[in-house]
């Protein structure tokens, strides 16, 4: 009698932990999601969520804009619309940090070599010196691939309203530049498909590449 008591004891007690471990994963299936990355609307890169602002389409996006790349080719929006892209902003004869920033686009470049959905763009902020030759020069000494990073020139007051309103590359918080004061910053900006504004970055330090590969991968899933 003691033996079936005990027999019956023991399945009551594996049914019990069988009921309590398929609630557990049942609860872990309904509430884990994928990670989301928050958008940023302006050059405080405060991070906003989607759930806070339901209609998608009050996001800072990049306005429109053409340009010519290394090739002569017109660069615009319909360029990378679909694609993620990662935004710099350089000159091909700076001798400071804008060579260590192109070996860290090289290392992004090789990273996404065969992902059509990763393109790179780097805009020139002395667009009447680096002309398209120029640029073509620095792109075969650099080892720049033609169709997955694009090297662009073109108007100046074009190229700087992009970097100081549209990409916020400066992050300068509440300081007023002139229209033709210079710009030149290390940072590298992360846009999804939709020319949303997702992150920026410090271009020459190696933690925060990793992290930006991260976050493209991230992207990638959403």
């Amino acid at each position: 009698m003691k033996s079936k008591k005990k027999i019956l004891n023991v399945n009551l007690l594996f049914f019990l932990l069988l009921v309590m471990f398929s609630c557990d994963s049942s609860e872990i299936k309904t509430t884990t999601s994928k990670p989301i990355l928050p958008f940023y609307q302006d050059a405080s890169f405060t991070p906003q969520w989607l759930e806070n602002f339901p209609n998608k389409d009050t996001f800072h996006h990049i306005s429109p804009f053409q340009l010519i790349n290394q090739e002569g080719k017109e660069i615009n929006n319909e360029t990378f619309a679909g694609k993620i892209y990662i935004a710099d902003f350089f000159f091909t004869f700076c001798p400071g940090i804008c060579p260590k920033m192109t070996n860290n686009m090289l290392s992004l470049q090789d990273t996404f070599l065969h992902d059509n959905s990763v393109l790179l763009l780097s805009h020139s902020v002395t667009p009447t010196r680096d002309s398209v030759p120029i640029l073509q020069q620095y792109a075969d000494r650099k080892g720049i691939l033609k169709g997955k990073w694009h090297l662009v020139t073109g108007n100046k007051k074009t190229i700087y309203r992009l970097g100081r309103k549209d990409y916020f590359i400066e992050e300068n918080l509440g300081l007023e530049k002139e229209e033709d004061a210079f710009l030149h910053t290390e940072n590298f900006v992360l846009v999804d498909k939709n020319g949303f504004l997702r992150g920026i970055y410090n271009g020459l330090n190696k933690a925060a590449l990793q992290q930006l590969i991260k976050d493209v991968r991230t992207l990638q899933q959403e």
